[in-house]
């Protein structure tokens, strides 16, 4: 067993910090990708550019860096438009909330193609016999379109699920205090680098294990039906 020199309860508030990072940024992610590819599948030009703008524009830039955008360029670009107008105010951003946005919109960015292919991959001959049901648009991608959008979706979702997870590590360079900040700190003062990077490594691998257990689930569930139907 190591000797994690009294900074085991350090871990786990970091751990849980980590937790709440990647949670927020997976739902905002899912819904700022879902709402991407219903856009670039619109039949308003504009609301399509938008959004082949946003997924190119977050998935050309490394994440670190947007990281740092969203951080430190957000509040200096907020203040100078704002004295613009003779408005003295400076947008304070937390790293908690810098960090989210930063990876609920790199996450979203890559959702929104995988959403898309899925919508796309649904047969045209039911959305036609829907139509001959007289069922609305709205009522179409709710009862025909996204639940099976969902299942196609699930495999490139659970990987990138899988990445979110990991590259929650990048927030402590902007000082959040989740787990890979607790570890830097806890292995500068102790000074004892491989006790403290190996129990971290164990607890990311132990967070993405559950993390795969839980996206096998989703897949099973949302494929019960097809895979009766196949069998």
């Amino acid at each position: 067993m190591f000797d994690l020199k009294g900074y085991g309860h350090q871990l786990a508030s970091g751990t849980l910090v980590t937790v709440e990072i990647f949670l927020a940024s997976l739902a905002l992610g899912l819904i700022i990708g879902l709402i991407a590819a219903l856009a670039k599948l619109s039949r308003w030009w504009c609301l399509r550019k938008a959004a082949d703008l946003y997924s190119d524009l977050i998935r050309g830039l490394p994440e670190l860096l947007t990281i740092f955008l969203i951080y430190f360029g957000i509040p200096i670009l907020t203040t100078r438009l704002l004295s613009g107008f003779g408005i003295d105010f400076y947008l304070e951003v937390s790293p908690f909330v810098g960090g989210v946005v930063a990876l609920c919109l790199y996450f979203g960015a890559y959702a929104a193609e995988i959403f898309r292919g899925a919508i796309l991959s649904v047969p045209k001959g039911q959305i036609e016999g829907a139509q001959a049901f007289a069922l609305s648009s709205p009522q179409i991608y709710r009862r025909i379109i996204l639940p099976q959008a969902w299942r196609i979706a699930l495999p490139g979702l659970g990987n990138m699920t899988l990445a979110l997870m990991k590259n929650t590590a990048l927030v402590s360079v902007i000082g959040l205090d989740e787990l890979m900040r607790k570890t830097s700190m806890a292995t500068a003062v102790t000074h004892q680098p491989f006790t403290f990077y190996f129990t971290a490594s164990l607890i990311y691998l132990a967070l993405t294990v559950i993390t795969s257990v839980a996206m096998h689930f989703l897949e099973n569930r949302a494929s019960r039906g097809v895979k009766e139907i196949q069998a």
